[in-house]
């Protein structure tokens, strides 16, 4: 059997929160790649551009494994591990805090505000959770279990130390984790609740929006009325699995999209953030058993949706 190899540690620090990339130069089996330069301008000539990777290459940005900046004409090598910095890009603040709902030695349970990503991805890199709790807690080896969507306020399970985090990731990926949302949608009264939704929805790359389909189900929630008045309601809502945006995909398909959708059940064009009008989604409690001392714990968010307000 192959004996997979061991990757080294990062040989620089993180900035504001957020670990260097790490990449690994491939196979070349045509010969490509003379230089390291070579290699890197056509990986990300899309992305920085030639110059942008040559200027980073002249300032020693990228550099090996021992930490030494790596010179644009050194030979290409496949298999060598590079590390560099990408240059943040000038983010708005979300005008909001992140609570921290339970801390311990192994965990961190977050209640993360609507409009803040989960990790960096994308044009939200330091607005994120991760970077802003690393940053504010002092815990820079600190890893999300599992990803909550940007627009979606609540509950977010992170893990302190990296060999601890299979585990609780594995509780997401079997579906070992009990997961509790509410939501403010309009009101239906010819809408019989409770009701279990199952479908199959895709969600292509480039698309902003997933959809649903003919086929096989790959998606199930359970949706509940807690309350209604003023032609809205309050809805609790149990997701069994975990497909992307599945539960405002449910409820638009229920005739109910949630109050402040941006997507459901029309894109609307991007613009300006509007702090005053969030998605109104909660991920309210997560509850499962510890994968280390075996007892049933469960969480609930201090924060609450003013939908109904």
């Amino acid at each position: 059997m192959r004996r997979r190899t061991k990757t080294p540690p990062a040989p620089l620090p993180q900035r504001a929160g957020v670990d260097p990339v790490r990449l690994r130069l491939p196979a070349d089996p045509e010969g490509a790649w003379a230089t390291v330069r070579d290699h890197l301008a056509g990986r990300y000539a899309g992305a920085i551009g030639a110059a942008r990777v040559d200027a980073m290459l002249a300032e020693g940005r990228f550099v090996g494994a021992d930490g030494v900046p790596v010179g644009g004409d050194e030979p290409y090598t496949a298999g060598r591990y590079l590390w560099f910095h990408r240059d943040l890009p000038a983010e708005e603040r979300v005008p909001f805090e992140i609570g921290v709902v339970h801390r311990d030695e192994r965990v961190v349970v977050a209640d993360k505000p609507h409009f803040l990503a989960t990790t960096p991805r994308g044009r939200h890199v330091t607005e994120t959770a991760l970077a802003r709790l690393r940053r504010e807690l002092d815990l820079p080896w600190l890893q999300p279990a599992h990803r909550l969507d940007r627009l979606t306020a609540g509950l977010a399970l992170f893990v302190v130390r990296p060999e601890d985090r299979g585990a609780y990731q594995t509780l997401f990926r079997d579906r070992l984790v009990r997961k509790e949302y509410e939501a403010v949608a309009a009101y239906d009264p010819g809408l019989a609740l409770p009701v279990t939704v199952r479908s199959r929805i895709v969600k292509e790359r480039g698309d902003l929006a997933a959809r649903e389909e003919a086929g096989e189900p790959n998606s199930e929630s359970r949706v509940e009325l807690l309350e209604h008045r003023g032609g809205l309601g309050r809805y609790r809502l149990v997701p069994e699995t975990g497909r992307t945006h599945q539960l405002r995909v449910h409820m638009n398909a229920l005739g109910v999209p949630i109050l402040n959708d941006p997507l459901y059940p029309v894109v609307r064009e991007e613009g300006p953030e509007d702090w005053t009008r969030p998605l109104q989604l909660l991920a309210r409690t997560l509850e499962f058993t510890d994968p280390f001392t075996g007892s049933r714990t469960s969480f609930t968010s201090r924060l609450t949706l003013t939908g109904l307000d």
